[in-house]
């Protein structure tokens, strides 16, 4: 238990209390007026080291800002594709706010506040709030704080880009409109490979007798610098590949090793086109002269939103969607895709009013045959 003294000032009789932190050292707080006040202090400090629950009043004195320093540092086992957008929403949007704020200074209201007033789209201000709110996590782990207060702040809603599907022909369109790069769009379409997962493709990757790829390596564009990692589920995967594209990556792999890059020169990877005037805007632009139901906005990755859709209107059930993509679970597809499996759904119902029909065929059957008797 701690002690309590007390002492004279000039404004009268005041006590001081003095007890061990869970460190054991030794600290005081004074300035209570009475002396019961100074005994429930004392009592709570007691029961909250008892119960794991003490915070030390002087931790919180920390600024957000040294606590960024560190939180930013542990997150550098990140894929740097992950790690940079978390530096930029600090430096850009959270340091100027935070930085010179105390840990436990920071309120409720005010986090709420400063939310409201991000100009940025939802996505922005959720990763920004993000970042902040982590690192008051760790503050309450670190005891420096009893609880965090970004927790339970109202945050915009992410309403996601409607998907576009190609279809067979409209991927055919694009793909004799991307000269070059035809067979590249072809792939993206049929295989579902992310953009980075085709573009650190090897010769020795492909194998051709399965008619298979092995997606063993990521490569990604990070502040104007390519990283190659592992995919981004960190797992590698085979997926197959159509024979109408057999000949095509034969001719990719020409002259090349098995360490050269499947497309591209073999040793530079291909960087995203130019969005402004780069070959494949030329080619949307080329598709929708001749095809007016053409999407006008139309991104790589929606090669890769095709390629689910175009497996499972060829009969692919959600389990090899799933590892074709690469999907961390199968109920990953499902949310990300459920509207692609609406007939699915029709089947079950389908199903469900064939075997009622059965059935009841079958009593009406039992009873003419019971009435014949």
């Amino acid at each position: 238990m701690g002690s309590i003294t007390s002492y004279d000032t000039a404004a009268g009789k005041r006590y001081r209390v003095r007890y061990r932190k869970p460190d054991r050292a030794q600290t005081d707080k004074r300035g209570f007026t009475t002396k019961r006040d100074a005994e429930l202090f004392l009592a709570s400090v007691e029961v909250s080291k008892a119960r794991g629950e003490y915070v030390d009043s002087t931790a919180g004195r920390s600024t957000i800002g040294s606590l960024a320093t560190e939180w930013l540092k542990h997150h550098g086992h990140m894929k740097p594709s992950a790690s940079r957008p978390l530096e930029i929403a600090w430096r850009l949007h959270v340091s100027p706010r935070w930085a010179n704020v105390k840990v436990s200074d920071v309120r409720f209201t005010d986090v709420q506040a400063w939310v409201s007033e991000q100009t940025g789209g939802a996505t922005t201000v959720l990763r920004s709030f993000g970042v902040l709110a982590s690192i008051l996590d760790v503050a309450v782990r670190d005891r420096r704080i009893l609880s965090n207060p970004a927790r339970g702040v109202n945050l915009p809603r992410k309403v996601g880009k409607a998907r576009v599907y190609l279809s067979h022909s409209q991927v055919q369109l694009l793909a004799s409109n991307s000269g070059p790069r035809g067979t590249l769009v072809d792939f993206l379409a049929s295989t579902g490979l992310r953009w980075g997962e085709v573009t650190a493709l090897q010769v020795g990757d492909l194998d051709t007798a399965r008619r298979r790829i092995n997606v063993q390596r990521n490569a990604v564009m990070v502040g104007g610098a390519i990283i190659v990692g592992t995919p981004k589920s960190h797992e590698s995967r085979s997926v197959p590949y159509p024979s109408f594209l057999a000949d095509r990556l034969a001719d990719e792999s020409k002259n090349k090793s098995k360490v050269d890059l499947l497309f591209g020169d073999g040793t530079n990877f291909l960087r995203p086109p130019d969005p402004r005037n780069g070959w494949w805007v030329r080619a949307i632009a080329a598709s929708r002269e001749l095809d007016p139901d053409f999407p006008e906005s139309l991104t790589r990755h929606d090669l890769r939103h095709t390629a689910a859709s175009l497996a499972v209107s060829a009969g692919a059930n959600v389990k090899a969607v799933q590892r074709m993509l690469g999907h961390a679970s199968a109920a990953m597809t499902l949310d990300v895709y459920a509207d692609l499996f609406d007939d699915d759904l029709d089947n079950v119902a389908d199903a469900l009013n064939s075997a009622r029909l059965a059935s009841n065929v079958g009593k009406v059957w039992a009873t003419d045959t019971e009435a014949d008797a």
